[in-house]
């Protein structure tokens, strides 16, 4: 069996690569390997993906009939499962979702108990366990018991409300992007005292993440213009992914406000009050220059990580930093959740405007971007990246970026993609070679995959 744990959980096509059937695996596995460690229910969420509750109903039936109890919280934002793990003393907690990829993909992540994503070694042992014969299957009343929640959100709602005084004299639009923060955002951002434009709403799996969302601001920049027509000066906008575990800004000029820029925002608050942890923020290696330059300004250090923001998490619990994140808007901030959390993110940095009077666009303005294109090569080769004639590429690249540009290329974790980012002063130098090199990548592909 191929390797089924990427670098956020398992993934693929809804009844076609992830199955019912090993769902259902899945959950048995998964059940078995925390029952080692853990006593407790697992608890499982879902976004509104229109597979989300066939595959919810096979998962808890695995662990059900694992012997382990399983509490449904029903479609809730990944966060919230993170969350309400620590807070209830669960066992371990499941989410049902593909976070931003389209429609008919979905996927399985875990939390522990302690709401961080579990780690490698536990993953591996999940996905060795998921063809095993000798799982336990009890009968009788060792059979797990599957229950729905019973207002255990509030735990999560707990969360976005601390250390929030008002949000009053805001107006935020929020792109829900049709998935899991549909409901609780808007509601959450109202009583802080928000005035809430809601924008794609509505729990409408057939349209989760179409051209909507953190996947396409375009609507959300539509939205905030219109407003600003009709004397709304300050407003803001928020785009959630799927599942709500990023966001991403629109300013009140209706330019993009990613998460490096939500970083900035953040990391000066903290170092402003003395609370920001050696005085350093982790990202990954595809944050800007722009981003970093601002934060040096500041007396801020950038340590970067891999993609991912379990690289990131691991990074910044291995060196004790507070705040970290991923410029696609994952923001972790450990003074409130274990992971991203888009809802948290936004009631953070609305809070910093409220209570500041600056706008968006003052509080982020010294993030400068430099030049830089990302190029997606659709391809199952992974290993293509690792191709002599790829590497021999890359290097010639970098060496015409010289000291002051950066070139990265590298399998995305979640999709069947190869992305090629080029970044640097030069903006023309900048694209041609990001083409370049995924020209290169394609012809190798190419020649790889038509037959002699």
């Amino acid at each position: 069996m191929s390797r089924l744990f990427g670098t956020d959980g398992v993934r693929g096509v809804a009844n076609r690569d992830l199955t019912p059937e090993l769902a259902l695996q899945i959950g048995r596995a998964a059940a078995a390997v925390i029952a080692e460690s853990q006593d407790g229910a697992i608890l499982v969420g879902r976004d509104t993906r229109c597979s989300g509750t066939m595959l919810e109903s096979a998962l808890v039936a695995g662990i059900a009939s694992a012997g382990r109890d399983a509490t449904s919280l029903g479609i809730v934002p990944t966060p919230a499962i993170a969350c309400v793990a620590r807070a209830t003393g669960a066992a371990a907690g499941a989410m049902v979702s593909a976070s931003h990829n389209p429609i008919a993909d979905n996927g399985i992540k875990f939390f522990g108990g302690d709401g961080f994503k579990l780690a490698d070694a536990t993953e591996e042992r999940i996905e060795a366990a998921v063809e095993s014969a000798d799982l336990p299957r009890p009968d009788g009343v060792g059979v797990g018991v599957v229950r729905t929640a019973q207002n255990l959100a509030r735990h999560y709602y707990e969360e976005l409300y601390q250390d929030v005084e008002s949000l009053k004299g805001i107006e935020v639009v929020v792109d829900g992007a049709f998935g899991a923060a549909y409901a609780i955002a808007p509601y959450a951002l109202r009583k802080l005292g928000a005035d809430v434009v809601e924008l794609n709403c509505e729990n409408d799996g057939a349209r989760i993440n179409v051209r909507c969302g953190a996947t396409d601001l375009e609507p959300l920049k539509v939205a905030v213009r219109a407003r600003n027509e009709t004397g709304s000066r300050r407003v803001v906008g928020v785009a959630f992914d799927g599942d709500a575990d990023r966001a991403l800004f629109v300013d009140e000029h209706g330019e993009v406000a990613t998460g490096d820029h939500v970083l900035f925002a953040l990391a000066c608050d903290l170092k402003s009050r003395n609370d920001l942890p050696h005085d350093a923020v982790v990202a990954t290696v595809m944050s800007n220059v722009g981003f970093e330059r601002a934060l040096r300004r500041h007396g801020i250090d950038l340590i970067r990580t891999a993609v991912g923001d379990r690289y990131v998490l691991e990074a910044m619990r291995a060196g004790g930093y507070r705040l970290g994140g991923e410029q696609s808007g994952h923001v972790i901030d450990f003074r409130y959740n274990t992971t991203g959390d888009g809802p948290r993110t936004a009631v953070t940095l609305l809070a910093i405007l409220a209570s500041s009077g600056a706008t968006l666009h003052e509080l982020v303005r010294e993030v400068v971007y430099a030049p830089q294109i990302l190029v997606n090569v659709r391809t199952e080769r992974r290993e293509i990246v690792d191709a002599d004639s790829i590497q021999e590429a890359i290097a010639q690249a970098q060496a015409q970026l010289g000291q002051s540009g950066r070139l990265f290329v590298r399998a995305s974790g979640t999709e069947p993609l190869i992305r090629v980012m080029a970044e640097g002063d030069d903006r023309r130098l900048v694209e041609s070679l990001a083409r370049w090199v995924a020209e290169r990548i394609e012809r190798e592909v190419e020649r790889l995959t038509v037959p002699y």
